[in-house]
């Protein structure tokens, strides 16, 4: 829930309670101050960025070969290694990293 991220960007030891995931629904628990909604939602633009600028690293994680993967073709060696590194090239070509 990008709506807590943010409040917990601000301030990390808040406890809120949200209701259908709406900013208008907030409710304050345990003592914790509020939190204007303005600066929820300028926050929670910053943690859309930070989200939508990491989408090359989850694209590379579905597609990369699985740890098993990889342990086997270390120890097979040869072409099954050959194999594993031409396709985690080829999925960081497809995702280049971003602002790269």
């Amino acid at each position: 829930m990008i709506i807590i991220e943010a409040i917990l960007k601000i301030n990390p030891n808040a406890k809120v309670a949200i209701t259908d995931n709406d900013i208008n629904q907030i409710e304050w628990l345990d003592g914790t101050t509020p939190i204007p909604k303005a600066d929820i939602e300028a926050k929670m633009v910053e943690v859309q960025a930070e989200y939508d600028a990491e989408e090359w690293k989850r694209n590379r994680q579905a597609e990369y070969p699985s740890h098993e993967d990889c342990i086997h073709a270390l120890l097979d060696g040869g072409d099954t290694l050959t194999e594993l590194q031409a396709k985690r090239t080829a999925t960081k070509n497809k995702y280049p990293k971003s602002g790269a």
